[in-house]
């Protein structure tokens, strides 16, 4: 009967923060939902920072680490409800699996390390080595890592666990992602008379071609870099008989262990001398693009768009303590590594902090019409989520 109640907790819950629309930079109504969830099991210790993420923090009787659970409630848009099959802010059940928008991406993981935390807490009394720590993130899908920062700093963890979606496998890695702006600036002049001027979109079709022979490191485990060109922008636009003075281009790129801002501008660097400039009047320039969003407090957050990947090798402590105590759980723990860009940027590729992805579902159904989650995911992973609180906090 205490299992079944727990169960219906997680679902509950993963219903309730789904009905709470929650925007990049307009997730107060979520927060509030997850604080009011924390207060009502006895969770005393809540903290809501600048940016408006909400950590809340269970301390143990005894010295030990601090364990902190990562997960974002952030979600992207729903440009046409109407496309679903099932209202995507109901969290309607069908069949074995729960249905919204962020159901998978990643209230339902929220959810599941709400609950397991609250059990914890009611098991031990208190009576555990350490300090356990959920943050319910905000910003994530526009700003992966940045809004960690502050997390971090605040927490100072000694091991983090991503919630983000492994369909209950455990991740070691994940690629980061990069974005990079190249612009060429030509001269303006008469589209009837173009010998004038400088055409910077010509000019960047020669940008274009050298990027293409730019080849990205390869990982033996997470497979190669990819710099991929997203958008292309001419100026000034509608450009009716104006030879364009400017071109914008906008790459992707995804990031591998040990890159870094310098490694990766020196390639685009050595690439960009090779082009051909036909006037001196022309130029070219690369940056990483930089980053500014509002959050729902009305704090400013702004960076580069530069956000690490990681890597650890599977046989560290953390890594072997955690599989051995979620195999315990009947859990099969094999190992993986995220294909998406995750909080895990700022935990692990910049702090260098020990770090684990656990969580419930398909990477594939993330930002989908008819999102969804598998109710059977949901609970394991609450499961998940009690082993390796006890594996760390003992």
């Amino acid at each position: 009967m205490h299992q079944e109640a727990n169960q219906g907790e997680v679902i509950q819950l993963c219903q309730q923060l789904i009905q709470a629309q929650s925007l990049s930079g307009q997730e107060k109504e979520v927060i509030d939902r997850l604080a009011a969830f924390f207060s009502s099991k006895g969770i005393e210790h809540l903290t809501v920072d600048g940016y408006g993420s909400l950590m809340a923090r269970i301390p143990g009787k005894r010295p030990g680490p601090t364990l902190l659970f990562d997960g974002h409630v952030d979600t992207v848009p729903v440009p046409d409800p109407q496309a679903w099959t099932r209202p995507p802010f109901e969290g309607q059940i069908d069949q074995g699996r729960l249905y919204g928008r962020g159901a998978s991406d990643m209230k339902g993981a929220v959810s599941a390390m709400a609950v397991a935390a609250a059990h914890f807490l009611q098991e031990t009394e208190g009576d555990f080595a350490g300090t356990l720590i959920i943050a319910g993130v905000v910003q994530e899908e526009v700003f992966e890592g940045v809004a960690a920062r502050s997390i971090s700093e605040a927490c100072q963890p000694d091991l983090v666990i991503i919630g983000e979606a492994t369909e209950l496998n455990l991740n070691i890695g994940q690629r980061g992602r990069a974005e990079i702006k190249l612009e060429t600036f030509g001269v303006p002049a008469h589209s009837a008379n173009p010998k004038k001027g400088v055409n910077a979109v010509y000019l960047m079709t020669d940008v274009i071609k050298e990027m293409a022979k730019i080849k990205p490191p390869q990982d033996p485990y997470l497979g190669p870099g990819i710099l991929e060109l997203t958008d292309i922008k001419s100026s000034p636009y509608p450009g009716a008989s104006v030879v364009p003075s400017h071109c914008l281009v906008t790459y992707d790129r995804r990031l591998l262990p040990e890159e870094t801002e310098v490694s990766v501008m020196e390639a685009l660097c050595q690439a960009l001398e090779n082009v051909d400039l036909p006037d001196p009047r022309a130029s070219l320039q690369a940056s990483f693009a930089l980053g500014k969003e509002t959050c729902y407090t009305g704090q400013v957050m702004e960076a580069q768009r530069f956000f690490p990947g990681w890597r650890f090798d599977q046989d560290q402590w953390f890594v072997t303590q955690a599989r051995e105590g979620l195999q315990q759980a009947g859990f099969s723990t094999p190992l993986s590594h995220y294909n998406f860009c995750t909080n895990g940027s700022h935990y692990a590729g910049e702090a260098g902090i020990p770090t684990l992805g656990f969580g419930p579902s398909l990477e594939s159904l993330a930002h989908t019409i008819d999102e969804y989650i598998e109710i059977e995911q949901l609970l394991k992973a609450k499961e998940g989520y009690q082993a390796i609180r006890e594996v760390f906090l003992k």
